[in-house]
């Protein structure tokens, strides 16, 4: 049953074919014998696990459950959980234990979920391969040798390896998208606004995203709608209302126009990649949609906006982190001016000291409005981009990531090559924008991923669109060898 998707899962425990508790003991049992080498989990949580589903299975019983009781999932760790260890990746957060569950999580809880534990990633979300993690890199399964994408690289392979049904993630320039179009998953990034960010531990607050990890675009409907809606503590969520996501997943497509940006099939793009993507696009033709060229004439400064704007946000939102209220503290500071430099020295890696002096530097005297303001200017270019682009067709549909996943530690010493990690990925956030990853081909034994982009809160028609295409094609229940 743990090779089935989220929706199978759903069906086989309403029809008592399964019970909870045994799901989730299978779930744990394989996580035992895996995660030793993918590194996928940072902390499982068997008792609270096994407590959860019993109780799942009394629902039941009670004629009490909903389309989610019981069903075994992950949490990405920057989702706060009351109780359990938060790390965020990091040897800064490595000791803190939440005191109160983030909204993402309460509602999984109210559903009738069950934790199965909390996944690695890039820490405090920077990165796109999974390797500045303070736990170590988590392994692709499908070449171990290689990684996962980034930051939500645990979640990725936990869903690929079968570690659990579906696991939440976020998304701040691509990290949902890129990890999944990695490891043959379904990711989902919704709308700035849809899923609230309350008890999200920060990176850059005005890109960061929560969405989903599953096999596929059925599975993540049903995650999207217990996370989905109004959550009055986050002034940021948004007040439009929250859809059943299910329900249009099988309309038709005829109609559908396809917008296809110039900009994503040029130099950089590997050339089985793009067969891989245009070979996916022609399956879109077949079911009545058409497909045209766009133009998103900014995108090519998505990249160098981005790396202005996030590092200022996160230096901001990590001043928290000083030794004094809570995570790491350096041992025997001579004083204050000592614990601060040496608690974020020792605490911080090297990639989130990277990015925090960056940020720093672009909201400094003097240059704040020559990089910090620029950049925000160029980020209303490519909303007003995209928001030309949906004037002519529906959605917008290209690579999710140049390339197949790469080998671990090949692109360490090079920190723009890594940047350029999510080139087809960071407008979206920059725009707020709905996307969603795909599975569309292999390439020499590796996953590629297409990469549909929706106009804001169109994440109904999104995941219609891909729902639609995994019915006509199989590569989304093609999981690793084992």
């Amino acid at each position: 049953m743990i090779d089935s998707g989220l929706a199978q899962i759903s069906r086989a425990l309403a029809d008592g074919k399964v019970s909870s508790t045994e799901l989730t003991q299978d779930y744990l049992k394989r996580i035992a014998a895996e995660n030793g080498d993918l590194n996928a989990y940072i902390t499982v949580c068997e008792e609270l696990a096994l407590s959860q589903a019993k109780a799942a299975d009394a629902r039941r019983s009670k004629g009490e459950a909903g389309d989610f009781t019981g069903i075994p999932i992950a949490h990405k760790d920057l989702f706060c959980t009351q109780g359990i260890r938060t790390s965020c990746g990091s040897r800064m957060l490595d000791n803190f234990i939440a005191p109160y569950n983030a909204t993402v999580v309460e509602r999984f809880n109210a559903a009738g979920a069950v934790t199965l534990g909390k996944t690695n990633m890039d820490e405090f979300a920077m990165g796109s391969s999974n390797e500045t993690s303070f736990y170590g890199p988590v392994k692709n399964p499908w070449d171990r040798s290689r990684v996962p994408g980034g930051s939500s690289g645990g979640s990725a392979a936990a869903v690929a390896a079968r570690l659990c049904a579906g696991a939440t993630a976020t998304d701040t320039g691509g990290s949902i998208r890129q990890p999944a179009s990695f490891t043959n998953i379904t990711g989902l990034k919704p709308t700035y606004g849809r899923v609230s960010r309350w008890g999200m531990v920060a990176f850059a607050s005005s890109l960061d995203q929560a969405g989903t990890m599953t096999q596929s675009a059925e599975d993540a409907a049903l995650m999207l709608n217990v996370m989905a809606g109004l959550d009055t503590r986050d002034s940021t969520c948004s007040d439009v209302p929250a859809e059943d996501y299910t329900a249009a997943l099988d309309r038709p497509l005829d109609g559908l126009k396809i917008g296809i940006p110039v900009q994503h099939f040029s130099e950089g793009l590997e050339p089985a990649v793009e067969q891989a993507i245009r070979d996916a696009i022609a399956e879109y033709e077949k079911m009545g949609a058409t497909v045209r060229e766009v133009s998103l004439d900014n995108s090519h400064l998505s990249v160098s906006a981005y790396y202005v704007i996030a590092p200022a946000e996160a230096s901001a939102n990590l001043s928290r982190y000083d030794g004094v209220r809570y995570g790491y503290r350096c041992d025997n500071p001579v004083d204050l001016e000592d614990m601060y430099k040496r608690t974020r020295s020792e605490g911080f890696g090297a990639e989130v000291k990277r990015r925090i002096m960056v940020g720093t530097y672009a909201l400094s005297a003097g240059y704040y409005d020559a990089y910090y303001i620029k950049a925000q200017k160029i980020r209303r270019l490519i909303k007003n981009d995209f928001q030309r682009a949906f004037g002519e067709v529906d959605v917008i549909m290209g690579p999710t990531s140049p390339h197949t996943a790469f080998p671990i530690g090949s692109k360490n010493d090079d920190p723009v090559k890594m940047y350029l990690e999510d080139i087809y990925t960071i407008a979206v956030n920059l725009a707020g924008l709905p996307g969603i990853s795909v599975p569309a081909g292999m390439v020499n034994g590796l996953p590629v991923g297409l990469q549909i982009v929706g106009r804001d809160f169109a994440e109904a028609q999104l995941l219609n669109v891909a729902h639609k295409f995994q019915q006509v094609t199989d590569w989304h229940t093609q999981a690793p060898a084992k």
